[in-house]
């Protein structure tokens, strides 16, 4: 029982502060359990179908194969294929974490992870047909001719302000988490 009360007490803080929102002001309460069950079904819908595309990444893709493609090595590929993956993905950002970490369990570079995850971020397919199509080419383009040097720079700064038992500490937290 301690062990629950500890591990969720964030979480039963937030509801018995809403509980008292709702007792004080009612409207304001209700408003606020609506959003977080909205939210929740939300995740409920994104969630799982996260998890079996990360089973089949996981069997399917040998490590071998992401070090060569996505690790130390791969240069300007591991670059492109962190922004054409993290571009193509559906669903909100926090879909983008659990991915990263079986990226780092299957050695994938650490500022291609970065890259991954900022281009999940920002330069989503379907986001950039709708800019497009509302917002005109001229936008479209602009926005994007921006954000992907902006998130490669971005990347490769972070990777090189953290230091390496860091990084190495990142990578065994991803390998317990995806296990």
């Amino acid at each position: 029982m301690k062990f629950i009360l500890s591990r969720y007490r964030a979480f039963l803080f937030t509801v018995v502060l809403v509980g008292i929102l709702t007792l004080i002001n009612r409207e304001t309460g209700l408003k606020a359990w609506d959003i977080s069950i909205s939210s929740f079904k939300e995740m409920l819908f994104v969630i799982p179908p996260v998890f079996v595309l990360l089973g089949l990444l996981d069997v399917w893709v040998p490590k071998e194969t992401m070090i060569k493609y996505m690790g130390e090595g791969s240069g300007l590929k591991g670059i492109l294929l962190s922004i054409l993956l993290g571009s193509a993905a559906a669903g909100p950002l926090y879909g983008a974490f659990p991915i990263a970490a079986v990226f780092m369990k299957k050695g994938v570079k650490f500022s291609n992870v970065l890259i991954f995850v900022g281009a999940w971020s920002t330069t989503k397919i379907p986001m950039f047909l709708f800019e497009l199509s509302s917002l005109g080419a001229k936008f479209a383009f602009t926005r994007l001719a921006i954000d992907i040097p902006g998130i490669i720079l971005m990347s490769y700064i972070l990777s090189k302000s953290v230091s390496s038992n860091q990084i190495k500490a990142i990578y065994e937290n991803a390998e317990k988490i995806s296990n």
